[in-house]
């Protein structure tokens, strides 16, 4: 491991060791359910807010106070999914939330594309790619933002920035009909084989390639052409990758990031809450390693790599053992 890769984490830990696990990182949620555009729709759209909510809360840990819904089918005019209201919301996150907390945002509805502009349909005046960039500029934290509707591609283009992660259901904005990644979405945060390296947690990228592989077997079950095609940024680049990529560019911060905190942080120790960050850091630092490969020489490669493994797999054991 380089000596400025060991510095910054000599830094981060002994920061993190001063502090109390209250500083430790936190989860918000929004969830922002669009106009259902008629009676079928919003049954489908009510019933994917509430096996989300729950899925949240029961099965991720989030805390049912810091999960909010706006909603287009919403009886309550105040948590109706309206421009205003989604406003208010983001406003809330921004003054609620910390640079180490992670905030989670799923839109669910209808997405309209006018050439290289796209629209989330609310009730009332639609809001715009850019527009939700310019709402979520500087939300403090890492964001995970999740776009399932259709023809939601220029989302990933417009709020691409570096420590986010941002998923579309759609690869362009021909891709017009609706989409099943809200189902498949669904499914992937309540299915243990969501796990797909068995490491006891889900990350956000097995969860991309869990729900990629369900939308994929719903097309072929239909035995129809696959009209929806997810892509996934999280190098800031603007530029997605696809879960069939090989070698690509992004993935790094998504396999490294879970919705679910890490059960050992609920030790309440400051010393704990400081190796669980120190892991996070070197996971992180893995899988930017495991990118490189292609272009580094082997002998290099492997040796960085061991190290690296090895001070991970040292920090994983005093983590379990709880020292």
């Amino acid at each position: 491991m380089g000596s400025e890769v060991k510095a910054l984490l000599g830094v981060a830990f002994a920061f993190l060791v001063g502090t109390s696990l209250a500083a430790a990182e936190e989860r918000y949620a929004l969830i922002v359910s669009g106009a259902p555009g008629g009676a079928a729709y919003a049954t489908t759209y009510q019933k994917w807010e509430q096996q989300l909510t729950a899925a949240l809360r029961d099965r991720l840990g989030f805390t049912p106070d810091r999960i909010e819904v706006l909603s287009g089918t919403s009886p309550n005019a105040d948590q109706s999914s309206t421009r205003p209201h989604v406003e208010r919301a983001i406003a809330h996150l921004k003054s609620v939330a910390h640079g180490d907390d992670l905030v989670l945002v799923v839109l669910i509805g209808h997405g309209t594309a006018d050439g290289g502009n796209a629209k989330f349909n609310l009730p009332g005046p639609d809001m715009t790619s850019t527009d939700w960039a310019a709402l979520l500029h500087q939300l403090p934290g890492r964001l995970v933002f999740i776009d399932t509707t259709a023809a939601s591609s220029p989302f990933l283009a417009d709020l691409s920035a570096r420590g986010r992660i941002v998923i579309t259901a759609t690869g362009s904005t021909a891709e017009r009909y609706d989409t099943v990644f809200p189902a498949q979405l669904i499914t992937a945060l309540t299915d243990p084989a969501a796990d797909l390296d068995k490491n006891g947690r889900v990350s956000v990228w097995e969860l991309f390639q869990f729900v990629n592989r369900g939308v994929a077997r719903h097309f072929d079950e239909q035995g129809l052409l696959a009209t929806e095609h997810a892509i996934l940024d999280d190098n800031g680049d603007g530029i997605g990758a696809d879960a069939a990529a090989q070698s690509p560019s992004d993935g790094a911060l998504a396999r490294a990031t879970y919705l679910e905190r890490d059960p050992a942080e609920e030790t309440g120790d400051a010393t704990m809450t400081a190796l669980i960050a120190k892991r996070r850091a070197l996971e992180e630092k893995a899988e930017v390693l495991r990118q490189k490969k292609s272009t580094m020489a082997p002998e290099a490669w492997e040796r960085e790599y061991e190290q690296l493994m090895i001070e991970l797999a040292r920090v994983s054991h005093r983590i379990r053992v709880g020292s």
